[in-house]
């Protein structure tokens, strides 16, 4: 059985390879599509529970009705940042930790995630709300998951006037063009394809695809300190990358962690306790 649905997904691919040479115009748009439309997943109960709980606001940020979340009125203002078709509720098992500790805890629904309202929207729009809401709650930390990580030092880096003195990222991706070519390669494009696709991207958030590297961007934050935690067997986005990052980045720490894969980690007691430490101490 394995065999035969080992095949199924070769030919498969080999088929839309060919469809993708002979149509790439068409194969350009609908990956372009696929990469500005994030799907929408099933929440688990308690994180259900957890955003109930939150008080809650809607943003205006160009055409999108945003979800903000906030729990408890600590001094210390952190904002959490999801990653791509994620959600604020995945750092459900974080947030009670953070208000023990006296944190007012800031979170949102990135642009057509959650419950913000949907549309067609970008990485680069994920990236620039982050940035304002940093300024709209005087944000002194943040913890960020995988896509968020991205955003996160991206928004910081492009703002070095924004202060942060402890940052935390679940995991972090690196550079854009790598991640592009992974996503592609996976759906089965052709190279013709993909540089069409990385065109079409520069040309409509007006960037150069290779320039956009988290490493560069990390260095230029004005982030006092930083810890990576990332598991070594993590199958959506390899370790390697936040080691990239971190070699790159004088203020950053890299903990190895294992067992955990790439969304676990946001629900392990003891992964958490390590953020947390750092961040009170």
């Amino acid at each position: 059985m394995f065999a035969t649905n080992f095949l199924r997904t070769i030919l498969k691919k080999k088929i839309r390879w060919l469809l993708a040479s002979l149509f790439p115009n068409f194969f350009v748009s609908k990956a372009f599509a696929f990469l500005t439309t994030p799907m929408q997943h099933k929440m688990r109960p308690h994180e259900i529970i957890q955003l109930e709980n939150a008080q809650k606001e809607r943003f205006l940020y160009l055409h999108f009705d945003i979800q903000l979340y906030q729990w408890g009125t600590g001094p210390k203002h952190i904002l959490l940042v999801h990653g791509w078709e994620g959600h604020a509720g995945n750092f459900a098992d974080l947030i009670p930790r953070l208000i023990e500790n006296n944190y007012c805890v800031h979170a949102f629904d990135g642009p057509s995630h959650g419950a913000s309202s949907k549309g067609e929207t970008s990485s680069f729009e994920f990236t620039n709300l982050v940035e304002i809401l940093i300024r709209k709650f005087d944000i002194t930390q943040v913890v960020s998951h995988s896509f968020g990580s991205v955003a996160s030092l991206i928004a910081l880096g492009t703002h070095p006037e924004l202060k942060i003195d402890r940052y935390v990222g679940f995991t972090v991706p690196n550079k854009f063009r790598e991640r592009l070519e992974e996503i592609t390669a996976q759906i089965g494009l052709p190279n013709t394809v993909v540089d069409r696709l990385i065109k079409k991207i520069e040309a409509a958030n007006d960037i150069k695809v290779d320039e956009v590297n988290v490493e560069d961007y990390a260095q230029r934050a004005s982030i006092q300190k930083a810890l990576i935690l990332h598991d070594k067997n993590d199958r959506v986005l390899p370790f390697e990358k936040s080691r990239e990052v971190a070699d790159k980045w004088p203020a950053a720490e890299l903990i190895e962690i294992e067992g955990t894969g790439h969304y676990k980690i946001l629900r392990v007691p003891e992964v958490l306790d390590k953020a947390i430490h750092f961040l009170v101490n």
